[in-house]
């Protein structure tokens, strides 16, 4: 289980995260929800320790996150993949699913899990030899997860992964993650704009507003209440 624990952020004067707590069961996706500047990137960028916390724990799978450094937080079992993809254009696709796996496995074990991702993705395997710049950008973010997915995680951070991507991308991005899920083997902090979207797959959900969290619930809670949809999430 990912425990988070009165979680606080600041940059300068501006507080980011104000003591946010959160529990994300193992094996669940958890969406983190809110508008713009609620504190969801922070939240991720601060579990996976590109952020400094100032105050708070995260502990997962016996590990304090917060003071360990990025590599060992990798090396626990945690993937990011941050808002935007963060694929190396200039590099094939199989190029960029051999380094999301080459400090973890050897030749023969790599070239398995990369052909596990092109199982889940069938498109890349088909791009293969392409340069990621080539691709679309439903392709670039299945690459992205393709990339932090081939090493294994236990617990995997998604920032925004449907944003600028067509509705029926963003409907086969969701089925992945949720078949992903079924398996139990991985966690997924889900952080999304499309909040219908992520509520679709999720089993509990996180509310932020201005850094605080105004609400914890099960996902179909959340959903069906339709004060709280239109006040925080514009639905």
């Amino acid at each position: 289980m990912l425990e988070v624990s009165e979680l606080s952020v600041s940059f300068g004067a501006v507080s980011a995260l104000k003591g946010v707590s959160l529990q994300a069961r193992t094996g669940s996706i958890t969406a983190v929800l809110g508008a713009n500047g609620a504190g969801k990137t922070t939240l991720l960028r601060a579990i996976s320790g590109l952020v400094k916390a100032h105050a708070g724990s995260v502990r997962y799978d016996k590990h304090e996150l917060v003071g360990m450094s990025v590599e060992r937080i990798v090396r626990a079992g945690v993937s990011h993949v941050p808002e935007g993809g963060s694929v190396i254009a200039e590099m094939t696709v199989a190029e960029n699913l051999q380094l999301g796996a080459v400090w973890r496995y050897g030749r023969r074990e790599r070239q398995r899990r990369i052909g596990e991702i092109y199982e889940i993705f069938p498109a890349l395997a088909t791009r293969a030899k392409q340069h990621a710049s080539t691709l679309s950008g439903g392709e670039r973010q299945m690459l992205a997860i393709g990339r932090a997915l081939v090493s294994r995680p236990s617990l995997l951070l998604l920032d925004e992964p449907s944003l600028g991507l067509a509705p029926l991308v963003t409907a086969g991005l969701m089925a992945v993650l949720a078949d992903l899920s079924k398996g139990g083997e991985i966690t997924t902090v889900l952080v999304e704009q499309n909040a219908r979207s992520a509520l679709s797959i999720a089993s509990w959900a996180v509310v932020l507003n201005l850094g605080t969290v105004v609400v914890s619930d099960s996902a179909d809670a959340v959903a069906g209440d339709a004060d709280l949809r239109h006040h925080f999430l514009g639905f």
